[in-house]
């Protein structure tokens, strides 16, 4: 991996993009991001990780975050991975109207027999292409870009009506998750 890849500064604000393998479209049911939003949210309280932005799509999620109790971000995140892959299968496999259990599974177990350090099934792929953002103005790209992602997919026509998103918080109004730090660095 480059070096360009990876997280250097424990405390620094990192946009990081990560995908289902094969970017399956696992997240066009609302059980399953409602899990991820969870996760956040306890991410927030439980560990440390304060969230300036957030998106998810149907088979990746964007986030912009960073880790404040001292615990390596890289470790955040993996712990965050670990958990959801772990939820977010067993979810799958007990849903009764999953009709596309079988195929997901089976895909999981194929990305986890390839892979050395995953039991039976992979959910997450390995890379997470971290970017320590540094400046005011590649924030607000990063930002604008996170917001705009279910527009630019045709999800819907305004990036703040869209649910499983931080855009809403930015145009004044009251999304899920709480705690998330509004960028206002202007």
């Amino acid at each position: 991996m480059s070096r360009n890849y990876k997280f250097h500064n424990s405390e620094g604000l990192y946009f990081v993009s990560f995908a289902v393998v094969e970017w399956l479209d696992v997240f066009t049911r609302n059980e399953y991001k409602d899990i991820l939003v969870d996760s956040l949210i306890y991410c927030q309280k439980e560990k440390g990780m304060e969230i300036i932005a957030w998106c998810i799509m149907t088979n990746h999620i964007h986030l912009i975050f960073r880790s404040v109790r001292g615990q390596k971000p890289e470790l955040l995140l993996g712990d965050f991975k670990r958990f959801t892959s772990k939820k977010i299968v067993k979810a799958i496999q007990e849903n009764p109207r999953e009709s596309r259990k079988e195929i997901l599974l089976e895909q999981f177990e194929k990305a986890g027999s390839k892979s050395s350090n995953v039991k039976k099934y992979q959910f997450w792929r390995h890379d997470n292409k971290p970017i320590e953002l540094w400046s005011h103005k590649v924030i607000l790209e990063k930002i604008n870009y996170i917001h705009q992602n279910p527009v630019e997919a045709g999800i819907v026509y305004k990036p703040w009506n869209y649910l499983y998103s931080s855009a809403i918080d930015y145009a004044g109004e009251k999304g899920m998750i709480d705690k998330l730090i509004i960028y206002r660095n202007f």
